[in-house]
């Protein structure tokens, strides 16, 4: 049933939650913005918009699709384990997000694929509209990986409609310029990634942003080392974005979309590499 209604179902909630979150950042504001959103929301919508239309084109099937059509087949690992029904639904939900931190550190490890990923990193600020900030070519890679995941594992439909409409809405809530109570933000990210664990992850500082990846479940980070609690300079003073991209210029939409083949950086490209650079000329 929730098939049939998947595309509307997402759409709602996606638009619903952008405009409650927008709303909240506007009265409970974490940061004070360094750029103003008509300079930053053009390009970062656009680019919404954009990855939407690509993926239709270019992957008429969804992620939903592919994991009825499994079901009807029997195929997969949860299948094969005889799980009941809502042992399957959590076990692949729980596995699809373990595939998505996963994916995040390769993202951040491979120098090709940080090319890529970085433009999500350029953002200046960080916002409810930062969560979609993605490059289309990261979008398709991404689809690929979560397709590749849901046959492998069987993963029930009705699993893989709810962990993507929670992954957008969780994407835009954890990026949110929004400030919680310091006793709501620690009884949170018990269960969920919140805007003041993953605003680290967009530190300049590369030992800051090779930390916290998760993007629904909190729990990988602390499982896999990756998990830090709070910025050095706090949350305020931190310095959002990457080096190589500081302009009002580069938040334009065509520069976005260009910007992996832009200012190459040799080995210090990736954060891994450019934190491990700065620890060697610390140590000389």
């Amino acid at each position: 049933m929730l098939v049939a209604y998947e595309i509307a179902l997402r759409l709602g909630i996606f638009v619903a939650v952008l405009i409650a979150l927008a709303a909240a950042e506007a009265v409970w504001p974490r940061r004070t913005r360094a750029m103003a959103r008509w300079v930053r929301w053009p390009g970062n919508l656009g680019i919404v918009a954009l990855n939407a239309l690509t993926v239709r084109v270019l992957l008429p099937v969804t992620t939903a699709a592919v994991a009825l059509a499994g079901e009807r087949q029997g195929t997969g690992l949860l299948p094969a384990l005889g799980l009941p029904d809502w042992a399957a639904f959590i076990a692949a939900f729980v596995a699809l997000d373990l595939v998505i931190y996963l994916q995040h550190v390769l993202f951040h490890a491979v120098p090709g694929l940080w090319r890529l990923h970085r433009m999500h990193h350029a953002d200046l600020d960080f916002d409810v509209t930062t969560g979609g900030r993605f490059h289309p070519l990261e979008i398709l890679i991404s689809m690929a990986i979560k397709l590749a995941a849901i046959v492998a594992l069987g993963a029930p439909a009705s699993a893989v409609i709810v962990f993507e409409i929670a992954l957008n809405a969780l994407a835009m809530f954890n990026h949110a310029n929004l400030r919680l109570p310091v006793g709501v933000d620690a009884m949170l990210r018990r269960v969920v990634v919140t805007p003041d664990m993953h605003r680290v992850h967009h530190s300049i500082s590369p030992e800051e942003t090779n930390s916290n990846y998760g993007f629904n479940l909190p729990w990988w980070d602390r499982l896999f080392g990756t998990y830090r609690p709070q910025p050095k300079d706090g949350h305020e003073k931190m310095v959002i974005g990457i080096r190589q991209f500081r302009t009002a210029r580069d938040l334009r939409l065509d520069r976005m979309l260009i910007q992996p083949a832009l200012n190459t950086a040799g080995r210090a490209d990736t954060p891994a590499a450019a934190r491990d650079s700065a620890s060697r000329r610390a140590q000389t």
